[in-house]
This record gives C-alpha cells, sequence and structure tokens, in this order.
C-alpha cells in the first residue's frame, strides 16, 4: 500500500528493532522494517522521508559485520544510527570503533552538549539505556560529538552539514526516559515528517485500495472470530460488501458457547456470513489420535476440505482474505548475510496455493494494538477486539492426547470458569492469553468419603506485549484459590488443578 510518508528502518539483528518501527508509528509516522542489505534502488522506490539503522549483536570491525550500502549516505536522506548503527556509520565513515575497556548494559546519565536537532528541548542530563560492548574511539571527519556519557566520551554525533546522527543508546526503550521526544525530533525537525499515520486515515486508506484492487469481484474469508480475522474481514466487507462471504466453520474444539456467540455477532456483518457445524467430521477425524504434530495436520486437512467444499458452491471466487499481521511478515527477517528472506506465513496452512485463490492481507503491516485500534474505528465490539489469542486447531493442541467429546466436555468448562473469574475480578485486559489445559495425567484424590481417580487441570496465563516473548502472569493466590474451588466442585472428572509457572522461552505459551 501507498503511504504519503514513511521512515525506513535498516535491520541489523537487534532484539529492539520492531520497537523502534512501534515507537515511530506510536509519532504518527509509518515505519517500516528491511533487511540491512536492501539494494539502494529498492530504498529509492520507496521513498522513505528519512532511515535508521537498527542495533545489532555483530562488532562492524568483525570479518562477516553486516554493513549497508555505502550509497545510503549519498540519498540526500537524513540518517540516525542507533548503538551498532552508530557504530555503522562511523566505520563507513573512517571514523574508530574498538572493544569498550568495559561493557556498558543499562542505565547511564547522558549529558547533552547541543540541543539545537536531536536533542532539542531534552534535559541537558537524561537517563538513556545502553547495552554495547564497542564504543568509538575517534570521531570521523566532519563529524561532531553532541552528547557523552561518563563511560562514553562519545554517546551521540552529528555531522556538521550532512543530517547524519548516531547515538551509542537506545531511544525506543522505555528505559530512556526522553527516547519518544528524541525520536520526535528526528520525525519531525530533522526529516520533517508531517505524522499523518493512524488507524483511522489507515482504514480509510485500505478500503480504498481493496475496492480498486478487486473491482467487482467476489472474495472469501475464513473468519473465526478472533482478533485479526474479524478485522480484516470488516475492512474487505467495507470496500465490498455482500461480495465477500465469511465462512465460520465450527470444529468442535472451540471455547464454551464459542459458535453460538460467532454467529449471533455476524448476523448483522457487513458482508455474507456462513457457519457450518463439521464438529462430527472433525472429531472422528481425530479419534485414536495423540501426537500433536499429527493432530494439527488432520485439523488443518479437514479445515481445507470443508472450506474447499463451501468455495465451490459459491461459485467464481479469486480472492482470500487473511488476517496476517506484520511480526507474521517479518518474524523471519534474518540478519545472517544475504540470506535475509522473509517467509509467507499462512494462518490457514496450503489454503491459497491449492484452490489456486490470491491473497488478500489488509492487516499485513499492522502489530497488534495497532489492529485493535483500526477494529475501533470501524465499531467492533470489544467483546472480540479484547478476546485472547486463540490457536487454530483450538482445544486440540490444550487436551493433550487423545481427542473425545468427553474431554472436550470436561476442558470447556474448565476453561469458561478460568476466564470468567480473571474478567470478574478485572485482570483479563491485563493479561496476553489465559486458558486451561486438560492433562493425560490422573491422580488419587478425595471427595466425600470416596476416593477418586480423576483428571488434572493446568492453568495458563502469560503476559507479554507481542507474543514474541511471554511470562507467567502473577495472579492473586486468592484468586487461583477460588478458580480451583470451582472447576473441581463444578465439573465432574476433575479433581486437582495446578498454575503453570514457566516463561517463553524457554516454554511456549500454548502446550502442544
Amino acid at each position: 500500500m501507498e503511504h504519503h510518508e514513511s521512515i525506513l528502518i535498516l535491520d541489523f539483528g537487534s532484539q529492539y528493532t520492531q520497537l523502534i518501527a512501534r515507537r515511530i508509528r506510536e509519532l504518527g509516522v509509518y515505519s517500516e522494517i528491511k533487511p540491512f542489505d536492501i539494494s539502494i534502488d529498492e530504498i529509492k522506490d520507496r521513498r522513505p522521508k528519512g532511515i535508521i539503522l537498527s542495533g545489532g549483536p555483530s562488532s562492524v570491525y568483525g570479518a562477516n559485520a553486516p554493513l549497508p550500502s555505502p550509497a545510503i549516505f549519498q540519498l540526500d536522506l537524513p540518517v540516525l544510527g542507533i548503538c551498532y548503527g552508530l557504530q555503522v556509520i562511523a566505520h563507513m565513515k573512517n571514523g574508530q570503533v574498538d572493544p569498550a575497556s568495559r561493557r556498558e548494559y543499562g542505565r547511564a546519565a547522558l549529558d547533552i552538549l547541543d540541543q539545537s536537532d536531536l536533542f532539542y528541548r531534552i534535559d541537558q542530563r537524561t537517563q538513556v539505556w545502553m547495552s554495547h560492548g564497542d564504543h568509538l574511539t575517534k570521531l570521523p571527519k566532519g563529524f561532531q560529538v553532541i552528547a557523552n556519557t561518563d563511560n562514553a566520551p562519545i554517546a551521540a554525533i552529528r555531522h556538521t552539514r550532512e543530517r547524519i546522527f548516531g547515538i551509542q543508546f537506545h531511544p525506543e526503550v522505555v528505559h530512556t526516559m526522553q527516547g519518544k521526544e528524541i525520536l520526535s525530533n528526528f520525525l519531525y525537525r530533522i526529516c520533517r515528517c508531517e505524522g499523518n499515520w493512524n488507524a483511522s486515515s489507515f482504514a480509510e486508506a485500505t478500503v480504498q485500495s481493496i475496492r480498486e484492487k478487486l473491482g467487482d469481484q467476489h472474495a472469501l474469508c475464513a473468519l473465526s472470530g478472533g482478533v485479526d480475522s474479524t478485522v480484516a474481514a470488516y475492512l474487505v466487507g467495507k470496500a465490498i460488501g455482500d461480495r465477500l462471504t465469511c465462512i465460520f466453520v465450527d470444529t468442535g474444539l472451540l471455547r464454551h458457547q464459542e459458535a453460538k456467540q460467532v454467529s449471533d455477532y455476524f448476523k448483522n456483518a457487513p458482508f455474507h456470513f456462513k457457519a457450518i457445524d463439521a464438529s462430527a467430521q472433525f472429531l472422528s477425524k481425530l479419534e485414536g489420535v495423540y501426537d500433536p504434530e499429527q493432530k494439527r495436520k488432520i485439523i488443518g486437512n479437514e479445515f481445507i476440505r470443508v472450506f474447499e467444499k463451501e468455495a465451490k458452491q459459491l461459485g467464481d471466487i479469486k480472492y482470500l482474505v487473511q488476517g496476517t499481521l506484520y511480526p507474521d511478515v517479518i518474524e523471519s527477517v534474518s540478519t545472517k548475510g544475504p540470506s535475509a528472506t522473509i517467509k509467507s506465513h499462512h494462518n490457514v496452512g496450503g489454503l491459497p496455493e491449492k484452490m489456486g485463490l490470491s491473497l488478500i492481507e489488509p492487516l499485513r503491516e499492522l502489530f497488534k494494538d495497532e489492529v485493535r485500534r483500526v477494529g475501533r474505528e470501524l465499531n467492533i465490539t470489544d467483546v472480540i477486539l479484547k478476546r485472547h489469542p486463540f490457536p487454530g486447531p483450538g482445544l486440540a493442541v490444550r487436551i493433550l492426547g487423545e481427542i473425545t467429546r468427553e474431554r472436550i466436555e470436561i476442558l470447556q468448562p474448565a476453561d469458561h470458569i478460568f476466564i470468567e473469574e480473571l474478567v470478574r475480578n478485572d485482570l483479563y485486559d491485563h493479561i496476553w492469553q489465559a486458558f486451561a489445559v486438560l492433562l493425560p495425567v490422573k491422580s488419587v484424590g478425595v471427595m466425600g468419603d470416596e476416593r477418586t481417580y480423576e483428571n488434572t487441570i493446568a492453568l495458563r496465563a502469560v503476559t507479554s506485549l507481542d507474543g514474541m516473548t511471554a511470562d507467567w502472569a502473577d495472579i492473586p493466590h486468592s484468586v487461583l484459590a477460588h478458580i480451583s474451588n470451582r472447576i473441581i466442585n463444578e465439573i465432574k472428572g476433575v479433581n486437582r488443578v495446578v498454575y503453570d509457572i514457566s516463561s517463553k522461552p524457554p516454554s511456549t505459551i500454548e502446550w502442544e
């Protein structure tokens, strides 16, 4: 999609690169991440207002150090190097970068020597976040020092004539107190951006471009009722109305009452909605299957089957709508030399190729929080927008071992009680994802005077920004105790509840 203005971030492998993109978008300017070795022609085609060189784990003087095309300095565009990016500038402009006698990691006090542009209105002494093992020992020709710390005599530099800046700290992380203001100075004072990127401008432009692209063609969408597929469907629905058919497949592996809730909600949507109950078909295929990978495969294949059958009845359809997000697109931008490729990421694996459909991915430029903002612009209810992510295979990956109706009927209400109590205690919105897992473990218990030998439910709740890393959620013990009590008392067949306290990495969020 064409944007009026953008900032290009070249990725050298920093764990914070995505964060730079998010901060810039929060400041009202569209930004995108590309591998560091993108060609100069491609940069020119994109016509960015400025370029940011990200941090990264390498040393510029190493044998295979990732370096951008030297031509980026001839484009007459502002350049900001962050951390490794600063060292790239110094190295390519004949300054000197050496290993520091001590690694600087963590908070540092930055003393600002020049407040005219990058540090306009920034306190003369401000806290920043450092993370590097190398430092500049000699300024490149034509550059001046504009800030330092006790440990780094050269902590920020500027070219005296060209708009090239380098900083040795990370402005994009929250520990840099005025980091957002520093980035804002780069965008608005140095790159002269106008700042017209927001949810409503995105929604308008996207609807317009889908309308132009699809003309009077029909499109199809697999709608799960989750945030991404719903917002994608509404954008396309707004563009082409009932020439979009959304198919909701009830696999029998959904949450408590979910099929009914989704169907009720989409009855009045701006597109054609069709719900299909295929639960018997899915469950019979899953009989006797224990291996998680095999479960996923069976569900994926069965889904394609149901979906294809429906598509055939609709006749001539050329497009498939998918809720792919930006992290899916860049997840695999690697900086291991020239092999920086972006994989295509399919939620509904194998569908487009198999059915010869072209993909429409209206959200492929957005982060999750931006998708929610666009959803609000489209008046989608919070019940959907604030929903936790739910895996494609559904409860199949939360029932460890064989999937049977009986085991689904134990997990659904347990999961429902868990979520209900999180909502009641005002915890649901602070948690990225919460769910119950049915373990293939039975244990001895006592109920009344009887010994029982019954199932174990594990509760999982994590906090995260984007699902890439996650911490277990610190739910108050009293709330956990109440949830455990309810599950054991209300659900026949469960006599033990455990809470999962592992983080990602090394654990994953889901169990299978």
